[in-house]
């Protein structure tokens, strides 16, 4: 039989134990938690979809490291974000920066896509250049795929009166849209890595997503974050209101 101050003593030692690895979790949790924007001087922000969800804007807005926000508008001819309108209306009344953009499908005609995007992305409501989000080349080849997707960009700039800003991942642009195509265009460039992107014709990277699993108050899950490489700036982006 154990005595009454043996199993104190080892009741104790357990409860010691499970102290000690809440501390060890948390400490883990906290260091989990830390993002880019917690350890830099960049210019950071978000873009957002229905992936996320109901977002919890007032929390985002009152997030004094993130300074501008993209919202998915539209993709392709017909398909637009159920969330869109809620979101750039909410996220307008609290304070974010916002763009919009749409994903590039390429085998679909440019005017179509122009309206679906334009019906949405109203310039009246626009802080931030329009963005072109393009990672398919929709089994094009290409040729193809560049000639459909440089006929798309002079549509929008045209309507918009601004060149949009072209995201897409590093090795898709390593791949496709190196050689000049893009010199003219500001361009985001995704690369989840701690490096910072280099792109093998060595251009000028405006912004960098560098994670696709950010964390922060107000969504649900995962987020993309990115921030601005370098010396570039907020004010580069900004819509010009004609």
């Amino acid at each position: 039989m154990h005595s009454i101050k043996e199993k104190e003593g080892k009741m104790n030692r357990i409860i010691a134990i499970i102290i000690t690895l809440f501390s060890i979790a948390n400490i883990h949790a906290q260091s989990y938690y830390i993002q880019c924007e917690d350890t830099c001087q960049h210019i950071h922000g978000i873009d957002i979809s229905h992936y996320q969800g109901n977002v919890f804007w007032e929390a985002i807005g009152n997030n004094s490291k993130m300074y501008y926000v993209y919202l998915k508008a539209t993709e392709g001819g017909d398909l637009i974000d159920a969330k869109y309108e809620q979101n750039i209306q909410l996220a307008h009344q609290y304070g974010l920066k916002v763009g919009s953009y749409h994903f590039y499908r390429a085998r679909t005609p440019q005017e179509v896509q122009l309206r679906n995007f334009m019906a949405q992305c109203r310039p009246g409501e626009q802080d931030l250049v329009p963005m072109i989000d393009v990672e398919t080349k929709s089994g094009l080849s290409n040729e193809a795929f560049r000639d459909s997707l440089s006929k798309f960009l002079i549509l929008v700039e045209k309507k918009y009166k601004q060149k949009p800003l072209i995201y897409t991942g590093a090795n898709f642009y390593d791949h496709y849209l190196s050689g000049g195509m893009l010199d003219d265009y500001k361009i985001m460039i995704a690369q989840y890595m701690a490096k910072e992107p280099v792109l093998v014709d060595g251009r000028d990277v405006t912004m960098w997503q560098y994670t696709g699993k950010g964390h922060i108050n107000g969504v649900n899950g995962y987020i993309d974050k990115s921030r601005f490489m370098g010396n570039h700036k907020l004010r580069e982006i900004r819509f010009r209101h004609h």
